[in-house]
């Protein structure tokens, strides 16, 4: 004879029922920074003097401001202390922290390390001046991560940026010092990038090959062919390298003006000009037009797409050029790009390429955030520009690592809980 077992029904879990697990990430973060300005404050001692104005000259000049070095960083070590106390207590709470506790934390570590390093300098803490080399030096970071948004949300993985910014600074140099244009030269730079992208969407949007395995591929390739050509033509006709060739710092009249604000958004080259002019039209364009619908829908879900008639690969191929092209254009800024030309060298691109993918990472693959991450790896390297000439006891090693330390910390530390497009490196069959 057979029994029946009877079962209480149970009721499905609420959604206030569900206890969401503690997050110790930011809270760990802070207190790190909390413990590098308490170590900083300890060590600080003399005036430190902070300059805002980059000449005599300018139309508005700033008095410099004079600090004490031991009091400021004691405050800014406690302000960090309270960032610290307050992401505890938003974890404990099962909160967010949010991004303006991020902002403070980052802003005191960066003036307590600056207060250290001019405390009793021979020089001032120019300020304007670092920003606007932060500024300067963040654009090939801000073309690199914005190719890469470009890529990703077709569903193309451009880990090839850094092939991509080397080409464009070798092509860039070469082109612009046979011509003795630099407007051909910048017309060069995207075209090489274009072309190291089509070997992209050849072997990854046609044959479906990893898009990663592709990309180290094309980084290698980029990297030993400039080294022949640099070794061979460029060395035996250093005419063709030349540094003499260069964009110069246009300055917008009244604009440029402004205190602190003018002499670093608005006395930049034409490229700087170009970039803020990409970053206002691939936001619109990538969210607020039917270009933008179509690519992200190839990035989420391609085979819905092709339902309601969108060409995925040629979508994908498109998306893929334009990245390219933008990298290109980026890794011109190392050799005719920047106001202080420079000739071409081996491996000139030095890891941007990667950096630049951690900003689109940092800023979850939107170009707004993406160029928030890059002027922050820009400071950085700024700072380690900076710091060796207020102190010259400095460790040099150390301060030449402040870039790649903050990018490790930044993408370990900061990142959260961000979602690619669902389908990037996802090959796509017909």
């Amino acid at each position: 004879m057979s029994t029946t077992v009877l079962t209480p029904e149970v009721a499905p879990a609420l959604p206030s029922d569900i206890v969401t697990k503690i997050s110790w990430k930011m809270p760990i973060t802070y207190a790190v920074a909390t413990i590098v300005t308490l170590v900083v404050a300890a060590s600080t001692s003399g005036i430190t003097t902070f300059r805002f104005t980059l000449s005599r000259s300018d139309r508005f000049v700033i008095p410099d401001w004079h600090v004490n070095g031991a009091t400021m960083n004691w405050i800014l070590a406690g302000l960090t202390l309270l960032v610290f106390l307050y992401s505890l207590y938003r974890a404990v709470s099962r909160k967010p922290v949010g991004v303006v506790p991020a902002i403070v934390a980052g802003a005191s570590v960066v003036a307590a390390l600056l207060t250290w390093q001019g405390a009793d300098a021979v020089g001032a803490v120019t300020l304007t001046a670092t920003l606007a080399s932060a500024l300067a030096l963040s654009t090939p970071l801000i073309f690199g991560s914005l190719s890469g948004v470009v890529a990703e949300h077709s569903g193309v993985v451009n880990i090839s940026i850094e092939g991509q910014l080397l080409a464009g600074a070798f092509a860039g140099v070469l082109v612009a010092s046979a011509t003795g244009s630099v407007w051909l030269g910048l017309l060069a730079a995207p075209l090489a990038g274009v072309l190291m992208g089509a070997l992209l969407a050849l072997f990854a949007v046609k044959y479906n090959v990893d898009h990663i395995i592709v990309g180290v591929v094309l980084n290698t390739f980029a990297l030993g062919l400039t080294t022949f050509f640099f070794s061979t033509v460029l060395s035996e006709n250093p005419e063709l390298n030349s540094s003499a060739v260069n964009l110069p710092n246009v300055k917008i009249p009244l604009l440029g003006d402004i205190p602190v604000i003018g002499p670093v958004l608005f006395n930049q080259t034409v490229l700087t000009y170009f970039m803020y002019v990409v970053i206002v039209v691939l936001t619109i364009y990538l969210f607020r037009s039917r270009w933008g619908l179509r690519l992200r829908a190839c990035g989420e879900h391609p085979h819905a797409a092709a339902t309601v008639g969108i060409n995925v690969r040629r979508t994908r191929v498109n998306a893929t050029l334009l990245s390219g092209a933008l990298a290109g254009l980026g890794g011109s800024f190392f050799t005719i790009g920047a106001s202080i030309g420079h000739s071409f060298n081996n491996n000139m691109s030095a890891g941007n390429g990667y950096i630049a993918l951690a900003a689109m990472i940092l800023g979850k693959w939107n170009p707004l955030g993406a160029v928030g991450a890059a002027v922050m790896f820009g400071f950085a390297k700024a700072l380690a520009i900076l710091m060796p000439s207020l102190n010259s006891n400095a460790p040099s090693n150390l301060i030449n690592m402040i870039p790649y330390l903050v990018t490790v910390l930044a993408v370990a530390g900061f990142v959260g809980r961000s979602r690619p497009p669902a389908s990037e490196n996802v090959p796509y069959n017909n």
